[in-house]
């Protein structure tokens, strides 16, 4: 029996954009009921993984136009330019904001907010809390959503489809995975904030929770996917385990190194002068892999990996900046970076893709909105500089919070038995997956399997040859994921059944994250092709779509909003 519960707006995902859309709703109507559902505890969410910072203009020699045309340039000129601008107008109120609901921001010895140095950013605009920024900022933003009775919590139930009427969403079907019953949450407007899918990849600093749920759910529904192909490596993940150790390191003063010492980044042509360490992620990721093939990787019990030395610094100033960072590399590699350098390696991060957006966090669905990861409105184009992504979340949680309280308001609440006969038919078929024999396909071979073909067609350099081989692989993949063998029928807390959702959500994602990136020939941002090695705009300025079909994603293309900063070179 599904249980139907009814509110004004449901919010799926309970992390740093889920939760700002969820505050901005309650402020904007204390009478409007609003569900939050998360398939983790609000606190477990991703967000709370964000160490280095979050951007915004602060300082007097930092203005509008600076940040937007380094989120621009970043972009490779692949961001909608009236999003940007928009973005870093509200940046600095958001930020600002989010102290007086506690985030405890570093501060300089006058009282003024401390700022530090990001990879693209041509001044220190990234805002910090030492190194734990997304806890500080998770915390801050979950204390203040306790404020607020008008904030209704689903925690651990998994949104496994949107409910639809007349072509508009109108609710989402959830398992509650403590008890395994079926709920139909309706509302007259959806917001989804689950955040990325990094784990679609082998080696990624995402956490495990990150399968690319919301995207599968729009995708589902005939919403189109934007910009799937540009994946962002993050240069300095731990070896082995892809934990993150933050831009902020390098922001700091720290320096990468190769096996022979040197300070190989600044041979590289981006980075002559002061850059060097403080390009953008793409551009030094491809360096580290360049030093890998050129034989300069240093190749040791941590594997191949490229050094990160924060040894000049001195301990008073890793201890003031980076302490999370000493704490890492000391649990998880035996390294104290007072003394010793930290063993990194570039590793999946981010996506800059998701589910297609306005400037208002609309979705070409009526009533459903999207904001956070999951989305692309799009700031980040081809290429994400590092602290926007916070700032991002907290910008447009706000703005699909606003704007779907305003939709919600005039829209009606739909046909309650139609839409609780759609969550009965997706009971049926997720309880059909319970102790299924209907295949010999297991789980882990398949997520092994589906993490392979990503990295060797999808990585930090890509060739049309093996990006073709990849697509075709995915979508056999995504076949044989309708024939998965589960053993467990139970239904109290069934995590091997949330294990096969997750997958056949991130087999849907991957496929369109292949057939994009086949489809694009030249290199831009984070999509970097061997074979077209040149930035194309005369063919590719555009953002590409991809729909679903029974025969795999069906591209479509949409115009990049120009403005007043024209595409150029992208050096640094």
């Amino acid at each position: 029996m599904v249980q139907v519960s009814r509110h004004d707006i449901v919010i799926v995902g309970g992390g740093g954009a889920g939760l700002r859309a969820a505050i901005a709703a309650a402020e904007a109507n204390p009478k409007a009921s609003i569900a939050l559902v998360s398939k983790v505890y609000p606190m477990r969410s991703h967000t709370v993984s964000a160490e280095g910072g979050a951007a915004a203009v602060a300082r007097d020699d930092d203005n509008f136009e600076l940040h937007g045309f380094d989120t621009v340039k970043g972009s490779d000129f692949l961001g909608d330019q009236n999003v940007i601008e928009y973005f870093v107008e509200q940046a600095p109120k958001e930020l600002a904001l989010l102290e007086n609901w506690g985030c405890p921001w570093s501060r300089n010895e006058d009282g003024t907010v401390s700022t530090r140095a990001f990879g693209g950013m041509t001044i220190k605009r990234t805002w910090f809390a030492t190194d734990k920024v997304g806890f500080h900022m998770l915390h801050s933003l979950f204390q203040q959503s306790m404020r607020y009775e008008n904030i209704v919590r689903y925690d651990e139930f998994f949104v496994t489809k949107l409910l639809t009427e007349d072509g508009a969403c109108k609710g989402v079907a959830a398992l509650e995975i403590r008890t395994g019953d079926y709920h139909a949450i309706l509302g007259r407007a959806v917001i989804l904030a689950t955040g990325g899918a990094g784990k679609v990849f082998p080696f990624t600093t995402n956490g495990a929770i990150k399968t690319g749920d919301g995207m599968a759910l729009a995708y589902r529904e005939g919403v189109g996917l934007k910009d799937m192909e540009f994946v962002q490596y993050h240069p300095t993940g731990l070896p082995g385990t892809g934990i993150l150790i933050t831009e902020a390191s390098r922001g700091e003063g720290g320096y990468l190194r190769n096996k022979d010492g040197d300070r190989f980044l600044v041979d590289y042509d981006y980075g002559v002068g002061k850059k060097a360490e403080l390009g953008p992620r793409d551009m030094i990721s491809r360096a580290i892999i360049q030093e890998f093939e050129a034989g300069r990787g240093i190749d040791d019990e941590h594997g191949l990996h490229a050094a990160l030395d924060l040894t000049h610094l001195g301990e008073a100033h890793i201890m003031a900046k980076l302490p999370f960072v000493r704490e890492l590399a000391r649990t998880y590699v035996g390294v104290d970076p007072v003394h010793e350098h930290i063993p990194i390696r570039p590793v999946v991060h981010y996506m800059m893709g998701g589910v297609d957006t306005n400037i208002r966090a609309e979705t070409d669905m009526p009533g459903l909105y999207a904001a956070g990861e999951v989305a692309c409105g799009s700031i980040n184009g081809a290429n994400r500089l590092g602290s926007n992504s916070l700032t991002e979340c907290l910008v447009f949680g706000n703005s699909a919070g606003v704007h779907s309280l305003d939709y919600a308001s005039g829209a009606d609440e739909g046909n309650e038995a139609s839409l609780r006969g759609q969550a009965e038919e997706e009971a049926a078929r997720v309880d059909s997956l319970r102790g299924s024999k209907r295949g010999d396909e297991k789980i882990a071979d398949l997520r092994v399997e589906m993490n392979r073909v990503m990295e060797e067609g999808c990585g930090v350099y890509r060739e049309q040859e093996t990006m073709k081989i990849a697509e075709k692989e995915m979508h056999e993949i995504r076949k044989r994921a309708s024939c998965l063998h589960l053993q467990d029928s139970s239904k109290v807390f069934n995590t091997e059944l949330v294990a096969a959702l997750e997958l056949m959500n991130m087999v849907e994602v991957a496929e369109t994250l292949a057939v994009s990136a086949a489809h694009r020939k030249e290199s831009r941002g984070a999509h970097t092709c061997r074979d077209f090695p040149h930035r194309d705009d005369q063919t590719y300025l555009y953002h590409t779509l991809a729909y679903r079909t029974d025969d795999g994603p069906r591209l479509d293309r949409k115009e990049v909003a120009l403005g007043h900063w024209e595409p150029q070179e992208r050096k640094y």
